[in-house]
């Protein structure tokens, strides 16, 4: 029966974000209500929804500024040599702060960090990453503890997560001291890194045994 049927993550984000459908609500909410895993879960959920809406609140407010610098250089095109220089150096500015590429003296790449935090499932963990712009994509630098090292079939896997809930898997690991992982997507897009415990079982999906998480501070890279 649809009531009884277990939801998967993309439901309890619905659930979270108020777009799952009425229909399912309700059914939804008395398993949740029923179960402490599923109420451990949907809390997950929540807490992604509200990083998410943080990160996004604190670029808005730049990129709208950009914008507006750059509407005003559009209309002063006429003007003289001296004044379109400083409507570039302030564009320029206005880019570093909402993490856009920036090309430093001896040509050092666009990067962004992100501290990792403890979840309900690994108190004692904590860790950092950082993520480096390359060619072929985005170098991520992971170094965790508090992680016992998983063998046999079990592992742990990162990913990164837009404010729509999509998961995109960025790579796995048996221990966090020292990780590179690669990402195809931007971390100005996908703002939330996550790791979970992942058994190798044939689900390409996410366990949703977090570890580990956090959001990447796209307002300072460097």
């Amino acid at each position: 029966m649809l009531r009884d049927r277990r939801p998967d993550e993309a439901e309890l984000a619905a659930l979270a974000d108020g777009t799952l459908a009425p229909e399912r609500r309700a059914a939804l909410e008395e398993q949740v209500l029923a179960s402490p895993e599923l109420g451990h879960r949907l809390a997950e959920q929540e807490r992604f929804l509200a990083l998410a809406r943080s990160a996004a609140a604190r670029v808005e407010a730049p990129a709208s500024l950009r914008a507006r610098i750059g509407a005003q250089r559009r209309t002063r095109r006429a003007w003289a040599p001296r004044i379109a220089l400083v409507g570039a150096a302030a564009a320029a500015a206005v880019a570093v702060a909402v993490g856009l590429a920036v090309v430093r003296p001896g040509g050092s790449a666009e990067r962004f960090h992100v501290a990792l935090g403890p979840t309900a499932l690994a108190p004692g963990a904590g860790g950092e990453a950082t993520l480096t712009k390359t060619t072929s994509g985005w170098r991520i630098e992971l170094r965790a503890t508090g992680l016992p090292r998983l063998d046999a079939g079990r592992f742990y896997e990162a990913w990164l997560r837009n404010a729509a809930g999509t998961l995109v898997p960025v790579g796995t690991f048996n221990e966090g001291r020292n990780v590179t992982l690669w990402a195809g997507v931007s971390p100005k897009d996908f703002i939330i890194l996550t790791v979970t415990r992942e058994l190798a079982d044939g689900d390409q999906g996410s366990s949703g045994e977090k570890v580990l998480l956090g959001t990447v501070d796209v307002g300072g890279s460097g």
